[in-house]
């Protein structure tokens, strides 16, 4: 199986490929899309994320699509942003028939850590870890991309 996890932003959509064909799950790609003003306006940086999500979906060809579930309390301009971000992106995964799972970032911690308190250095030295990767991965975007990725796999094997 391999998955394509998402950490949804305006300006930065981070993302992890990861496929469980090994005894251990391996990280494939990881990085970011990334978008400025200086690339124009809202739509214009929608589409720079639509393409490069769709561009990662047809080299990859993912099983699965895993992305954070958004809630905001305090800025609305930033909340609204990153949700027409993750529109783009889930329209990206229907059009290629993926199935999208949501995860909460408590739920990624917990699967990947086993705490629901733990920080994002906890986070990122278990991800390291797991997918024996040399080093942690950057930026932080990319290693929760990454993390979402691997939650969803091991979501998965406690369905199987």
């Amino acid at each position: 199986m391999t998955v394509l996890g998402i950490d949804p932003g305006y300006a930065t959509v981070g993302y992890g490929i990861i496929s469980d064909d090994r005894r251990t799950p391996g990280a494939d790609e990881w990085g970011c899309v990334k978008t400025s003003k200086s690339d124009g306006e809202p739509p214009k940086r929608l589409g720079l994320i639509y393409k490069g999500i769709t561009n990662l979906i047809e080299r990859y060809n993912p099983e699965s699509m895993a992305i954070e579930r958004l809630f905001f309390a305090r800025n609305t301009t930033s909340a609204l942003q990153v949700s027409e971000a993750r529109g783009v992106i889930l329209l990206a995964a229907v059009h290629h028939e993926i199935p999208v799972t949501e995860y909460t970032p408590n739920q990624v911690k917990v699967a990947i850590t086993g705490s629901g308190s733990a920080d994002k250095k906890q986070m990122q030295e278990m991800i390291t870890r797991l997918l024996r990767l040399p080093e942690i991965p950057r930026p932080d975007d990319a290693a929760d991309g990454l993390s979402l990725a691997l939650c969803h796999i091991n979501c998965s094997r406690g369905r199987r």
